[in-house]
């Protein structure tokens, strides 16, 4: 059977009123029911056609601007509205901060439940655009055709793409001209190699029979200088490798690290693969304050170098170090934070899960000449427990970064038997943190809170709380 076909309805003359999840709008349909709207602006009023109707909200697209909001802007990026990133590229930055600061006021009120401080103001980027250290682009044999090109008498015979998916379809990519997210010579490099594709016939990947040469590829900047280049392909033809290969080395020689995947398994994931160095070093070197931090083609490092440095800044002024404590660093990653207040401490233990991250903490303490950072692998949840505490030391403060999903309950548990002075808390998801703040509240009191924006143009932010034992 079928998918059941929705009516289409045209509301017309709606205005938008808020910034919802994920960087879409929000507006009130007549019969009182909630519309979520891509590419407008708060303010905006518009005729609406829904193609999505479920009990409480309708989803729709804006076909008519009958009146533009005051916060709204040109985009400066060609593909925006069909490709998924920069979903606030149209609104002022000024005003993109403000919604983020109510998004992260209003999950830490409505979820948390928790008495809060008054907010220290977010912290804006200083680069709204070509910010990202790390981009990654996939290769399709069909590629997205826009309403423009289907409109058109052109001829589309070459569907080869190599740039983002479409939103919600996993097979479909949008060809990237130029992408104000990564600095020069990240564009170069992509559109040359699709150029290199095209005139030498490289097949580039087929999703659904799982064929073709070029899976994808991944570009790393750092602040140094450098530049590492991943390309991941779907199945080994060695004379066309090397080729491609050869070719970027000798296009462009500021490439300091040059990697490949060979990758037949149904998904793109490369950390359970074999990387392979083809040319330069299998990593590149992140500086900040002095320190250097090696990344490969498998870490993560905040994607965002610069307002990372403010980020970090940050949470070591809330961690309020004097040289004297045990600074216990939860979900480490390759150990930046660790390293980081480290020498404001008298001893940090890191903890990760991935064990290459915790190889690369270890070489960047050595590389940085700290000898009072410790790095230890496993599951946190099995990790963090009272042996671990007894053999390491009960820490005064402890810093935590978790990915998305939060905390696990075992190691909120750990952390309210073992009691430290001050928590520091970063997250990337403030609607999961809310949910943290609220188990740790029958010890924890919120001390400080400060949004930092990492990814302009986007509804992402990062959220800083300080926790203080209470009395």
């Amino acid at each position: 059977m079928g998918r059941k076909k929705t009516d289409k309805i045209i509301f017309e003359n709606i205005r938008i009123t808020d910034a919802g999840a994920k960087g879409v709008s929000v507006a009130k349909a007549p019969d009182g029911k909630v519309i979520f709207v891509p590419n407008v602006v708060p303010g905006d009023v518009a005729d609406i056609q829904t193609f999505k109707k479920r009990k409480a909200y309708y989803e729709g697209k804006a076909i008519r601007i009958k009146e533009y909001s005051a916060d709204r802007v040109e985009p400066v990026c060609q593909h925006f509205g069909v490709c998924g990133g920069c979903k606030w590229q149209n609104m002022r930055y000024d005003k993109q901060l403000d919604y983020k600061h109510n998004e992260v006021l209003n999950h830490l009120q409505r979820i948390g439940k928790v008495e809060l401080p008054e907010f220290e103001p977010i912290l804006g980027s200083a680069q709204t655009f070509f910010y990202r250290n790390k981009m990654e682009f996939g290769f399709s044999n069909a590629r997205w055709l826009t309403q423009a090109e289907i409109d058109s008498e052109d001829n589309h015979d070459n569907r080869n793409a190599v740039g983002f998916h479409i939103p919600k379809m996993w097979d479909k990519i949008l060809d990237i001209t130029h992408c104000h997210l990564q600095q020069d010579p990240s564009n170069d490099i992509r559109n040359a190699i699709r150029t290199y594709a095209n005139q030498n016939n490289l097949a580039f990947y087929d999703p659904r029979n799982r064929a073709g040469l070029l899976r994808t590829l991944m570009i790393r900047t750092a602040s140094t200088g450098e530049i590492m280049v991943l390309i991941q392909f779907f199945e080994e033809q060695k004379a066309q490798r090397i080729a491609l290969l050869d070719y970027l080395i000798q296009t462009f020689p500021q490439i300091t690290s040059l990697q490949y995947v060979i990758n037949g398994k149904a998904n793109d994931t490369i950390y359970d693969q074999d990387v392979i160095c083809y040319h330069g070093r299998d990593y590149i070197i992140e500086e900040m304050e002095g320190l250097q931090f090696s990344v490969n083609a498998k870490s993560f490092y905040q994607t965002n170098s610069a307002q990372a440095y403010e980020l970090y800044k940050i949470t070591r002024e809330f961690a309020g170090l004097t040289g004297s404590e045990t600074v216990y660093d939860l979900y480490t990653g390759t150990g930046t934070i660790a390293q980081f207040v480290s020498k404001k401490a008298q001893k940090v233990i890191g903890v990760e899960s991935v064990p290459e991250a915790i190889e690369d903490a270890k070489a960047n303490a050595k590389r940085n000449n700290i000898t009072n950072c410790e790095f230890y692998v496993g599951d946190m949840k099995a990790v963090f427990n009272d042996a671990f505490i007894a053999r390491h030391g009960k820490p005064d403060v402890v810093i935590t970064d978790p990915p998305r999903d939060g905390m696990h309950k075992d190691v909120i548990e750990q952390l309210l038997k073992i009691a430290p002075e001050r928590i520091v808390y970063v997250s990337c998801n403030s609607a999961t943190q809310a949910r943290d703040l609220a188990l740790l509240d029958s010890q924890y009191r919120v001390a400080r809170v400060r949004p930092v924006d990492m990814f302009p143009q986007t509804h992402h932010v990062e959220n800083v709380v300080l926790l203080q034992r209470k009395n």
